[in-house]
C-alpha cells in the first residue's frame, strides 16, 4: 500500500476486532492483520467453548443424578462446535470487510517507524495497535515435554473423555475445566500450588473448593516437580514426594504474551521481563505512534477488558485523545457457585469496612434451594462502595450493578435508595448496602438528632390535634 493507512491493527481477536471497528466508525482507514483465524482465543479456545462445556457438564451431572445416565462426551463436543459455528460469522473476515475494515491474512512485522510488512509486503501507517493476545504458558517441569499434556487451547481436541485428568494450576480456567470434566466423569486432581483462586476473597475460594470436592475433584496444594511417562502411564511427582498417576495433564498455569517476530525492538516498543507490552493509562506504548490492548499488555487478561481497552486505544490513536482506562476490572469465575468481583475485595485501607449478606438470608436463594454463597461489599469513607465479591448462582449477572456502583463512586446509602425487584438474587447486594447504611443510624450523634426530630414532629402533631379539637 503506497498510501499511509490511518490505523494498522495487528491481531484479529477481541481487542483487534473492537479496535478496528472503533477506528472505522471514527472515519479512519483501517487495516487488520491476522495470521491464523479471526475471533481469537475467546471464540475458538476460551470463553465460548469453555462456557458451553460448563453448561453441558452441569446438565449431564444433573441427568446422571436424576436417571443414572452416563454423559455422552461426543454430544458435548458436538454442542461446543455448534456453538462456535453459530458465533463465528460475527467475527469473520467477511463481517469485518462489510463493516469497512480491510482484513488481511498473514504475519505482520514492524520494520521501521511508520512501516510494517505483511508476509513481505510493505504497509505504511500513521498509527498502529498491537492486539496479538496471549498463549498458555508452559512451566519448565522436568519430563513434561514427553508427557501427554494439553492446554486450554488444545484440550478441545481430545477425542474421548480422559479417565484421569491432572490439572496444573488453581486459577479460574483450572477450576472451571476441572469441575466440568469431573462432572462429565473424569477422575480429576488439581495441583494448585498457591491454592484455589488466590486473587479472590478467602471465603469465596473456600466455597469453590468445597463445591469442587463434592463433584469428586481432589485438590492438592502442591507444586509439580517432575513428570515421568513409561508404558503408557504418566505420573506427576510433587515437591513433597507425592506421586499422582494420570492419563492427561492439563496445563492451566497462566498466559504468555504473543510478541515473537513482531519487530518491537526495531520501533522502540518496550516490554517487561515477562514479554508483555508496556502501556500507559491511555494504552500507548513507549513509541508514541503505537498502541496496544488485550492480553499482550500488562493488564488483566479478560475478554471484556480487551474490548473496552482497545476501543479506548483506537479512539485515542485516531482522534489524538488521551482518555484513560478504568482499573476497576470486573471478573467472573464460572464455577458452581460462580465467583464475581470488582474493585477492592478486602478492607485493607484506613477507615474501610465490609458489609456481608449470605444467600441463606436471601429469599430467592431459599426458594431455589441454592443457599451457598454471599455478597460482601468493601466500603470506604463516607460510605463509598470501593468494590466487593459476589458468590452464588448468576453472580456474574449481579456483578453489573456492583460495577456501576464502583464506577460511579456510589455510596451504600445511594444504592440502598434504589428500589429492587423482589425476589431476586440481587436482594443480597441491596441488603448489604442497606445494612451498612442503617449502621450509620446507630451512632450516638445520629440517634440524638433523630430523637430530637421525632420529638419535634410529635409536638407539632399534638398541637395540630388539640387545635383541631377546639
Amino acid at each position: 500500500m503506497e498510501e499511509h493507512i490511518d490505523l494498522l491493527v495487528i491481531g484479529g481477536g477481541t481487542a483487534g476486532i473492537v479496535g478496528a471497528k472503533t477506528a472505522v466508525r471514527l472515519g479512519a482507514r483501517t487495516v487488520l492483520v491476522e495470521q491464523a483465524r479471526t475471533g481469537g482465543d475467546c471464540l475458538w479456545t476460551g470463553c465460548v467453548p469453555s462456557k458451553t462445556l460448563l453448561s453441558a457438564a452441569a446438565q449431564a451431572a444433573a441427568a446422571r443424578q436424576r436417571t443414572g445416565a452416563e454423559p455422552n462426551y461426543d454430544a458435548v463436543r458436538a454442542r461446543i462446535h455448534e456453538t462456535i459455528r453459530a458465533i463465528e460469522p460475527e467475527d469473520s473476515p467477511e463481517a469485518l470487510e462489510a463493516f469497512g475494515v480491510t482484513a488481511l491474512h498473514g504475519s505482520a512485522r514492524f520494520i521501521a517507524p511508520g512501516e510494517a510488512t505483511v508476509d513481505g509486503k510493505l504497509i505504511r501507517f500513521r498509527q498502529a495497535l498491537i492486539a496479538t493476545g496471549s498463549t498458555p504458558a508452559i512451566p519448565p517441569i522436568q519430563g513434561l515435554e514427553n508427557a501427554p499434556f494439553v492446554t486450554s487451547e488444545t484440550i478441545w481436541d481430545l477425542p474421548s473423555l480422559p479417565p484421569r485428568l491432572l490439572v496444573l494450576g488453581g486459577g479460574p480456567m483450572a477450576c472451571e475445566l476441572g469441575q466440568a470434566f469431573a462432572r462429565l466423569g473424569s477422575e480429576v486432581t488439581l495441583l494448585a500450588r498457591s491454592g484455589l483462586l488466590p486473587k479472590e476473597d478467602d471465603d469465596a475460594s473456600s466455597l469453590v473448593r468445597s463445591s469442587l470436592e463434592r463433584d469428586g475433584v481432589t485438590v492438592l496444594h502442591e507444586e509439580a516437580a517432575r513428570v515421568s511417562t513409561a508404558d503408557g502411564t504418566t505420573a506427576v511427582s510433587t515437591g513433597t514426594g507425592e506421586s499422582v498417576e494420570t492419563d492427561v495433564v492439563l496445563i492451566a498455569a497462566g498466559r504468555a504474551p504473543r510478541v515473537g517476530n513482531l519487530g518491537l525492538d526495531t520501533v522502540g516498543v518496550d516490554c517487561d521481563d515477562a514479554g508483555q507490552v508496556l502501556v500507559d493509562g491511555s494504552m500507548r506504548t513507549s513509541n508514541r505512534s503505537i498502541w496496544a490492548a488485550g492480553d499482550v499488555t500488562q493488564y488483566p487478561k479478560f475478554t471484556h477488558l480487551a474490548g473496552v481497552y482497545s476501543s479506548t486505544a483506537a479512539s485515542n490513536a485516531v482522534l489524538g485523545l488521551r482518555r484513560t482506562v478504568s482499573r476497576d476490572a470486573p471478573r467472573v469465575t464460572f464455577t458452581s457457585p460462580e465467583v464475581a468481583a470488582v474493585g477492592k475485595t478486602d478492607a485493607s485501607g484506613p477507615g474501610e469496612t465490609t458489609s456481608t449478606v449470605t444467600l441463606q438470608d436471601t429469599d430467592r436463594a431459599v426458594t431455589e434451594g441454592t443457599k451457598e454463597g454471599f455478597v460482601r461489599l468493601v466500603i470506604g469513607k463516607r460510605g463509598r462502595i470501593l468494590g466487593g465479591t459476589i458468590v452464588g448462582p448468576r453472580a456474574g449477572e449481579s456483578l453489573g450493578e456492583l460495577a456501576v456502583a464502583v464506577s460511579q463512586k456510589m455510596t451504600t446509602r445511594q444504592l440502598a435508595g434504589v428500589t429492587h425487584a423482589y425476589p431476586t438474587y440481587n436482594d443480597a447486594l441491596w441488603n448489604a448496602a442497606i445494612a451498612h447504611a442503617r449502621s450509620g443510624l446507630d451512632s450516638r450523634l445520629v440517634q440524638r438528632a433523630t430523637g430530637a426530630l421525632s420529638s419535634l414532629v410529635r409536638r407539632r402533631q399534638e398541637r395540630r390535634r388539640r387545635h383541631g379539637s377546639t
